[in-house]
């Protein structure tokens, strides 16, 4: 019977398994000239179309598993294109010749920081689904008078428009005035949902920088709008983090994958020490 076909599809790179199972309820794919429905499985020998045109399995099956960061700025959007023609994120990313950049957790339009992407959908879904527990790290400069009470509110948890949420943790980071820096963390990545926890205290963010995604870390050396392939270690430890250690390549095929980074810089830093309490 083969695997289920929004599986195959995202560890070939052509969306999350989210997205794509969207697109078999839209009607979009079909199997051997049948519409396709989510339990159905495909082989390499099926004849499987997305929007009329042939998808080829078995040169997909090839695709290299890469990841990349990248150092979102504000102003731009995460998704592919905009009728708007704001400029997206996908403009400073290097070219594939096969397969597609995943994205795994995105930022709102006004948010900077850490984005992480790959060519592996069925990774990217399983990071950014809570069961896994990606913690996501933010800096946070808000705006107002933060008490006691409103830390404690927030990380016992409020109910938002879609249920509760709260921060796993809510650590100090200094600022002087009005603006006050916070880090804090939590392990799912709802819409706008740090912005929205600190409103429900009646508290404005007026920065948002996401500084770390499960075990990788922002470093400083990489400016934002730019991008860098991330080291074996980090491959490894996402990989781990989403139950699909047996999808890491070789570190031989790694270090042929790094070099194909041009605009990247030093690699991404990981140690805890070396992010400053203040961004």
């Amino acid at each position: 019977m083969g695997e289920r076909v929004q599986k195959v599809l995202a560890h070939a790179g052509y969306g999350s398994r989210r997205n794509i199972e969207d697109w078999i309820r839209a009607g979009r794919i079909t199997i051997n000239g049948q519409i396709a429905s989510l339990g159905d499985g495909i082989t390499d020998n099926d004849i499987v179309l997305l929007d009329g045109k042939q998808i080829h399995l078995s040169s997909k099956a090839s695709l290299k598993l890469r990841v990349i960061a990248y150092h979102k700025p504000e102003g731009k959007i995460c998704t592919r294109s905009d009728p708007e023609r704001r400029p997206t994120i996908y403009e400073d990313l290097p070219r594939l010749k096969k397969g597609r950049w995943v994205i795994i957790g995105r930022l709102d339009i006004n948010s900077s920081g850490l984005i992480l992407l790959t060519t592996d959908g069925e990774l990217a879904n399983r990071l950014m689904h809570p069961s896994t527990g990606a913690e996501r790290e933010y800096a946070v400069r808000v705006l107002g008078e933060v008490d006691k009470d409103m830390l404690a509110s927030l990380k016992r948890g409020v109910m938002l428009e879609d249920g509760m949420a709260s921060f796993d943790s809510i650590r100090d980071a200094g600022g002087t005035g009005a603006n006050h820096w916070y880090h804090v963390v939590l392990h799912e990545g709802r819409n706008r949902e740090v912005r929205r926890l600190w409103d429900s205290q009646g508290i404005k963010v007026s920065r948002l920088i996401r500084v770390r995604f499960g075990p990788v870390l922002l470093g400083r050396e990489l400016r934002t709008g730019r991008w860098i392939e991330l080291p074996d270690q980090d491959v490894s430890s996402l990989l781990r983090l989403a139950g699909l250690s047996a999808r890491m390549d070789s570190p031989e095929q790694i270090k042929r994958q790094q070099k194909r980074g041009r605009n990247a810089v030093r690699p991404v830093v990981r140690a805890r020490r070396n992010l400053r309490s203040k961004v």
